[in-house]
């Protein structure tokens, strides 16, 4: 997986329990597979280990504190990390050679793999165990995950297809061919040969189905609704439907202003500007100051034309997440970090990366 931080990981992945990690791997792959035998809870305490060393990992590059000058440090930090890295592939290689017709095994390999920055890697596990369990629809959502991020879309088209029909109660499937769709656009138009239009429309009916599987999920609901953002003409009375049904599932209110940030900008670009002010009045949490002070300023600038230029480009382009993942850390900050560790940053939205069980 190209870009995937390790602190973006950690959050997504780290437990230490194994009915949470049965439970996180159903919330997210709609997969379970119950710990029936000895083999099967070895596999499981491989995965609980594999998400304790992200973890780990994530608490060491946050609190790195090395100063890019000194080398032997950085080095002694890298070889620190590969060190755990190696530990975890160590376990799961140990355990594919003695249980080599594991489709799950492969798989949770695969995963590690992909997480860590090691595409070929991964893809090598993911057909390992696409071969042995062809009907899993995880492996095959993994697959697609891999070829849409290096370029092979029309196999990841397919792929997504395919995991969906396996499987077609699971919104997290639906919600990465979404993003994967919308995301390369031209691509789509010339597989399914349709306009940029109906593109737009294929991802949005991608993710209205995953959120009819998983209804309060508010990070899908942000995702769905900014994907507005990028549709010219923008859709504004489907953008405002979108953005009020991320308000009603909000669960505080830094939730609530986040989403409040974007109403505000909507508003302000359907013509709504004393709804738009409104918004804006309300929103208190210092996190979102800036944003604030910038909305304010196109909230005028479209109230008063004849002496601003009216462009969208004052608002923001990109609002921070509404649930904050863990800071992650900038590609270029310590370039003596292992490929783990410094192939970093994922542009939004995010597929949704699992292992399974």
């Amino acid at each position: 997986m190209s870009n995937l931080t390790v602190g973006l990981l950690s959050a997504l992945l780290s437990t230490n329990q194994p009915q949470a990690v049965s439970n996180l791997v159903q919330d997210q792959t709609g997969i379970s597979v119950p710990i029936a035998d000895p083999e099967e809870q070895e596999l499981r305490n491989l995965m609980i280990g594999d998400d304790a060393a992200m973890d780990e990992i994530n608490s060491w590059i946050s609190t790195n504190q090395i100063p890019r000058t000194d080398t032997n440090a950085l080095v002694a930090f890298n070889h620190k990390i590969n060190e755990r890295l190696d530990g975890v592939k160590d376990g799961y290689n140990h355990f594919l050679r003695n249980h080599p017709q594991n489709a799950h095994g492969y798989l949770a390999y695969g995963s590690f793999l992909a997480d860590i920055g090691d595409e070929e890697g991964a893809r090598t596990q993911y057909e390992n165990s696409k071969q042995i369990d062809p009907k899993n629809p995880a492996v095959w959502n993994q697959m697609a995950n891999i070829d849409g991020e290096s370029g092979g879309l029309t196999n990841a088209f397919a792929e997504y297809t395919e995991a969906l029909r396996l499987d077609p109660s699971e919104p997290v499937y639906y919600r990465n061919f979404a993003t994967t769709v919308y995301l390369f656009r031209k691509d789509a138009r010339e597989y399914y040969h349709i306009t940029e239009q109906q593109v737009f429309d294929k991802s949005l009916d991608l993710y209205q189905q995953a959120m009819k599987l998983a209804p309060d999920d508010l990070v899908l609901a942000t995702d769905y609704a900014e994907s507005y953002y990028g549709i010219k003409p923008l859709r504004l009375n489907d953008a405002l439907v979108a953005w009020t049904n991320c308000l009603n599932i909000c669960k505080d209110d830094t939730e609530r202003q986040g989403v409040l940030v974007h109403m505000a900008r909507v508003k302000i670009l359907a013509g709504s500007f004393d709804e738009a002010q409104a918004h804006l009045d309300s929103i208190t949490n210092p996190e979102f100051a800036e944003l604030k002070r910038r909305l304010t300023r196109m909230l005028n600038e479209h109230k008063n034309p004849s002496t601003n230029t009216l462009e969208e480009t004052s608002a923001p382009t990109n609002t921070p997440p509404i649930t904050a993942p863990v800071p992650a850390l900038p590609a270029d900050t310590n370039p003596s970090l292992p490929a783990a560790a410094a192939k970093l940053q994922l542009a939004p939205p995010a597929l949704r990366e699992q292992k399974p069980q």
